[in-house]
């Protein structure tokens, strides 16, 4: 399994969530509003109080290993607007899930 979080732009949310929707075999994600601020070239660093963050949503999800190259091309052909700032995705390996109400742990609580 894999776990995916994005960061996108807030106006792409929609988009993006449309495209999930449509997937045959995606299982569900989770939205968060955010703030932060990445590589920002006018950044000084000695004047602290010049960084200001911006608002962004975070997608995550857990999906099978051999779904999530298709839920980043997702993300990504939905997210992007070809200017800095559209966002991050990260894919990360993840060992075990456990549904809360049963204990069940095992790739079928992600149904």
């Amino acid at each position: 399994m894999k776990e995916i979080k994005a960061f996108i732009r807030p106006n792409m949310l929609n988009a993006v969530l449309q495209a999930m929707h449509e997937h045959p075999d995606f299982p569900g994600v989770t939205v968060s509003e955010v703030r932060g601020f990445g590589k920002v070239a006018s950044r000084n660093p000695s004047q602290p109080s010049s960084f200001g963050t911006v608002e962004m949503v975070k997608i995550e999800c857990i999906v099978e290993a051999g779904h999530a190259a298709d839920v980043v091309q997702i993300i990504q052909d939905h997210a992007a607007t070809g200017k800095p700032g559209d966002g991050k995705i990260a894919v990360h390996d993840v060992n075990s899930v456990t549904r809360i109400r049963t204990g069940e742990s095992s790739t079928d609580v992600m149904i």
